[in-house]
């Protein structure tokens, strides 16, 4: 499995021809029109949605981890739409105190509250003839949330304080971290608002899982930051590449964009070596690198069922560390059921610190 991986990323290298990326032409039409790195199919499969929903009023709910980029697309599918020419309004509605969040979202009047010296317009109504994009709009609370489908069916609110209808006219796009399924379910957020955002889906993939846009993300940071830096950072060595191919990115392109900035800055010329990278990225017990017990066959002979299970120890904790410690995944890669797993891992006493001592090799 682990040649067959490294043949995979040898093709992703092949077919991006970015390892010496200040040759590397990333700006081809579709990217270009889209301002969106994506050469993955999960990503061509994104813009072709994009292309399809961009002039239509529909709301749009994009789902995805954090450091996906679900701002990006929400800015995307404004500047294709026929407000591209209005106002993009983002908020992050996890980022504001609830009980600021209201007066952020819909304006106030002077004396509404303690401190309100003057209006406040908020931003429904700077993003009237445009787009308001509300991230993370899982974390709203639940009073808010039917002030919230008010004005999205009647397109019309008052602002805090005030007795005066505002009419507004405006596209929402959302967006979220969080399975609002299981948030309805859970009874933590409103099925009404969840089907009037839920109009058309856009679940963006994690960037372990578009490896064939690494190498671009990779060639366009350094870039950026060469530019801002007064750096020369000039490319990125064949196992360096490799050891970022394989590296799962829980950050995502966030992380990414955060490694290759820290590498510019205090490498500032050159090719990106294996050394240069972080730890955690190019660090034992990841990818192709196992910690396997040293086992050797004396002359009294070995206990095969031993050796067995110190292998199958070293199997688990290598799926473990691949998957960041989530058992499904962990259990996905071994092809087991997770229940079974868990077992396992019960009965082997599997820590972090377990294989501390063990020699590693590759494999």
């Amino acid at each position: 499995m682990v040649d067959l991986m490294n043949k995979k990323n040898k093709q992703i290298l092949k077919n991006s021809d970015q390892c010496n990326f200040p040759h590397a032409d990333i700006s081809q039409d579709r990217m270009r029109n889209f301002e969106i790195i994506g050469h993955s199919k999960k990503m061509q499969d994104i813009f072709a949605i994009i292309d399809k929903v961009a002039d239509s009023d529909s709301t749009i709910m994009i789902n995805g981890n954090s450091g996906t980029g679900k701002e990006v697309i929400a800015r995307a599918i404004h500047r294709k739409s026929k407000r591209r020419n209005k106002p993009f309004v983002p908020i992050n509605c996890g980022a504001i105190p609830e009980n600021l969040l209201e007066s952020e979202l819909f304006g106030h009047v002077k004396g509404a509250f303690t401190g309100a010296t003057v209006s406040k317009t908020g931003k429904f109504e700077l993003a009237d003839g445009g787009t308001i994009f509300l991230d993370e709009i899982g974390d709203m609370s639940p009073d808010l949330q039917v002030k919230l489908l008010r004005v999205l069916e009647e397109r019309e609110f008052e602002r805090v304080g005030g007795c005066k209808m505002v009419k507004i006219d405006l596209r929402v796009l959302a967006a979220t971290h969080r399975n609002l399924e299981e948030e309805v379910k859970k009874g933590r957020f409103r099925e009404d608002l969840f089907y009037r955002l839920h109009v058309i889906p856009i679940m963006l993939p994690l960037l372990c899982e578009r490896k064939t846009d690494i190498p671009l993300f990779i060639s366009k940071f350094c870039k950026d930051f060469n530019k801002i830096n007064n750096a020369e950072i000039m490319g990125v060595s064949d196992k360096a590449m490799e050891l970022m191919l394989d590296y799962p990115w829980p950050g995502n392109v966030r992380e990414l964009k955060n490694v290759i900035e820290c590498i510019v800055v205090l490498k500032r010329k050159g090719k990106i070596m294996p050394d240069d990278l972080p730890d955690k990225i190019r660090g034992r017990g990841k990818n192709d690198y196992i910690p396997i017990p040293e086992i050797q066959l004396v002359k009294e002979g070995i206990s095969l069922n031993s050796a067995v299970n110190e292998f199958e120890k070293a199997l688990i904790f290598q799926s473990l560390e691949k998957t960041m410690w989530v058992k499904n995944k962990a259990a996905k890669l071994l092809q087991v059921n997770r229940t079974t797993l868990v077992e396992k891992i019960k009965r082997h006493r599997i820590t972090p610190q377990q294989f501390e001592s063990c020699a590693v090799y590759k494999v």
